[in-house]
């Protein structure tokens, strides 16, 4: 097992795993993970946590001890979800040293509730970064029009940031160049400017979108040729000037990460967005069965060419069929947002309600 998974590793992609929850931690699976399927990174997000307590009984006692402490449920959720994020980050800090802080990362996500207001998500991201204490954890922010200023101002304070919900090629540059904002005023600032960042574009989504209005001979092709037209935007921009000058005073590369790489439609392949999406100096985060299926019988492709291969020529068919995607990404990313902050409230339910059960309990 995991040969696949090596081999897409050795072509120069980071395979990090989209989950965590304490169950993983404690029975190993992580550990094994990381030996088995080249795994060098972790991300997390408002869902995952509300699956994780709410399918587990894993936190009860940590919300037991502390609803006694007069904790509220976004405060419980907090402190259990950090010492969650250490432990992983403890786990990845041999890549992380091994490869002198470009890999071995793992994200904690601000309030999705937050998702429309720069100020707050700044304070916030500042806040986690703080009381996490780990160098090779990323705070995630979304890339939203006020998320961009958030970002911007996260980096010019030494905030390592994952730019989350981002939908297209536009999503991407408009990330990039908040982040090398940042860099900049940080270089005019006579500061460092080896603050590490990456970029999330959400692949799947697009899938599910137009799954009931894509012609057949377009099915489960859109998200491909989405992260395929984003990677080359990547590609031009790590070839630029701009970049290659910040580059030059210690700037690192803001790595474009495939998220939402699980396959929704199951006549599709399990792996459609992993093989499909090999490219050097990228990220791929993949949930459990997703990364179990590419290591049994996943095949590496051919890397995404740096032009984006047929990416236009395939968006221009979409476009025929009526499918606009610059309105669709604006629409996902709403969406996006919207369904983290039902997860997020989710969450705190599920939390209050132990709480609850528990003082019945006691």
């Amino acid at each position: 097992m995991g040969n696949a998974t090596r081999e897409l590793h050795d072509l120069g992609q980071s395979l990090w795993l989209d989950n965590l929850t304490r169950d993983l931690l404690r029975e190993g699976t992580l550990e094994r993970y990381i030996e088995d399927c080249s795994v060098t990174g972790l991300t997390s997000n408002p869902t995952i946590f509300a699956h994780a307590v709410k399918g587990s009984d894993a936190y009860d006692a940590v919300v037991r001890r502390r609803r006694v402490r007069g904790k509220t449920a976004q405060e419980m959720f907090l402190e259990f979800a950090i010492d969650d994020i250490r432990a992983a980050a403890d786990l990845f800090r041999p890549t992380f040293d091994r490869t002198c802080g470009v890999d071995g990362f793992v994200s904690l996500e601000v309030s999705p509730l937050l998702a429309y207001d720069a100020r707050t998500t700044l304070a916030q991201a500042k806040e986690l970064h703080r009381r996490v204490r780990r160098p090779n954890v990323y705070i995630k922010i979304p890339g939203t029009r006020e998320g961009l200023a958030a970002i911007e101002e996260a980096i010019f304070a030494g905030v390592p940031v994952n730019v989350t919900l981002l939908f297209s090629r536009e999503h991407y540059l408009a990330a990039a160049d908040a982040y090398l904002r940042g860099i900049e005023r940080r270089i005019d600032a006579g500061l460092r400017a080896d603050v590490s960042s990456v970029a999330s574009l959400f692949v799947s989504r697009w899938d599910v979108a137009i799954a009931d209005r894509a012609p057949a001979s377009l099915v489960n092709r859109l998200g491909l040729a989405i992260a395929q037209r984003s990677y080359a935007a990547y590609v031009g921009l790590l070839a630029s000037s701009r970049f290659q000058r910040l580059q030059n005073q210690g700037a690192r590369v803001q790595r474009l990460l495939f998220a939402s790489t699980g396959t929704k439609d199951p006549r599709a392949s399990d792996v459609l967005y992993v093989g499909g999406l090999a490219a050097p100096l990228t990220i791929n985060t993949m949930p459990d069965a997703t990364l179990r299926a590419f290591a049994d019988h996943g095949e590496v492709g051919a890397p995404i060419g740096a032009d984006g291969g047929d990416c236009e020529e395939i968006l221009d068919e979409f476009a025929a069929a009526g499918i606009d995607v610059g309105e669709l990404a604006e629409r996902l990313q709403r969406e996006g947002a919207a369904a983290f902050s039902r997860s997020w409230n989710e969450l705190m339910d599920v939390i209050a309600a132990k709480s609850a059960a528990a003082a019945t309990a006691a």
